[in-house]
């Protein structure tokens, strides 16, 4: 019977979030914790949206499935106004703690946000679906644009895409969204890589709609144009032969009887590859190789003073032991002859005691290979 353990990822999307930015909206992001033996845990974090109260996160959060674990989760969205890692100094726009099975056992799981147990955040709402991650293999696209639409009044447009796939219960979930390119209507994006069980579920017909818009820094972005197509379509362009389609403004199209489009989006490529995973190089026959550089420069202090990195304890052990087994510990595993050179640098060493900034540990340059 094959094991209960599954890599799932999780798209999540909010609506109506409290506003905590005088004079803008909220840039809300969505960090996962899970219950590890009584403490909340990361395991990861989306990307920040900036001036958005209605957020779809494009990246996804990945997590093992256990089927025979209840597995806790907490997701936390914040309201991101400096550079700092740490979510305590970010205003809290609200939560929701629910387990993993709850997640997957939905097709889409919503739940109200509460700032604490019982009080609601506003009319804050989180949306959460499951995928599991079967497919290994990777969709790399380059995309441009041709003679986009002026959106800006003093400038040209600011265009960025966004890329959805259709979910089976028919609507749309962003895969991926692209940088933004100021004041071009002819934009060359960035080659970019999304995962094929995320751009499609690996179904190759599956509808995959494309949105160019014009990006305004409150958030309030002007569509140019959209398209619908799928990856078998995608899939013709290469080897210096685009695939090109119209970009349409569905509200233009209707109005104006003369009109032809908004620009014309070109794929300039598209590659599926299979992403490899650690494992697969491991048992693939890859080998990892460990050579140890101990520093020896005064910076570390007297070593027989217990400050020093190179203090020895009385039961023979310091710093550098310890790191060098940690590492070597597990390395050795993966390499077949368990050979491993170890080299010092800056130290003073005989016979002539010059300083040297590369010696062999054992003396002997030309074999400075340590057994295991």
């Amino acid at each position: 019977m094959a094991a209960c353990v599954t890599r799932v990822e999780l798209s999540v999307s909010c609506r109506s979030l409290l506003d905590k930015d005088l004079g803008s909206r909220s840039d809300p992001l969505c960090v996962l914790l899970q219950d590890v033996g009584g403490q909340w845990a990361e395991l990861g974090r989306t990307e920040r949206i900036k001036n958005c109260q209605d957020p779809e996160f494009c990246k996804k959060l990945v997590v093992d499935y256990h089927f025979e674990k209840v597995q806790k989760l907490k997701f936390g969205v914040y309201d991101i106004d400096n550079k700092s890692f740490d979510l305590n100094d970010d205003d809290y726009l609200g939560g929701v703690e629910c387990t993993l099975g709850q997640v997957v056992s939905s097709s889409v799981f919503t739940r109200p946000l509460e700032l604490k147990q019982g009080k609601p955040a506003g009319k804050g709402t989180i949306t959460i679906s499951a995928e599991e991650i079967k497919d290994t293999r990777v969709v790399y696209l380059e995309i441009e644009a041709r003679n986009l639409d002026k959106k800006d009044f003093l400038g040209k447009s600011d265009p960025f895409l966004e890329l959805y796939k259709q979910s089976d219960a028919g609507t749309w979930q962003v895969v991926y969204r692209s940088e933004v390119i100021k004041n071009n209507l002819n934009p060359c994006w960035k080659k970019f890589s999304v995962p094929l069980q995320t751009f499609c579920g690996g179904d190759f017909n599956k509808p995959i709609k494309v949105q160019c818009a014009d990006h305004d820094s409150d958030g309030s972005h002007d569509l140019i144009g959209t398209f619908e197509t799928n990856l078998a379509q995608l899939q013709k362009a290469g080897d210096g032969s685009p695939v090109e389609f119209e970009c349409i403004h569905p509200e233009k199209k209707q109005k104006k009887k003369s009109y032809k489009n908004s620009g014309i989006i070109r794929i300039k490529s598209c590659k599926i590859e299979t992403e490899y995973s650690f494992l697969d190089y491991v048992m693939g026959g890859c080998q990892i190789n460990f050579t140890v550089g101990v520093d020896f420069t005064g910076s570390n202090g007297d070593p027989r003073s217990p400050d020093s990195l190179h203090y020895i304890s009385p039961d023979g052990i310091n710093e550098y032991l310890i790191a060098i087994w940690s590492v070597g510990s597990v390395v050795q595993d993966y390499d077949t002859d368990k050979l491993f050179p170890a080299f010092g640098f800056g130290a003073q060493v005989p016979p002539s005691w010059q300083v040297s900034h590369e010696f062999a540990l054992n003396f002997n340059p030309s074999n400075p290979y340590c057994q295991g």
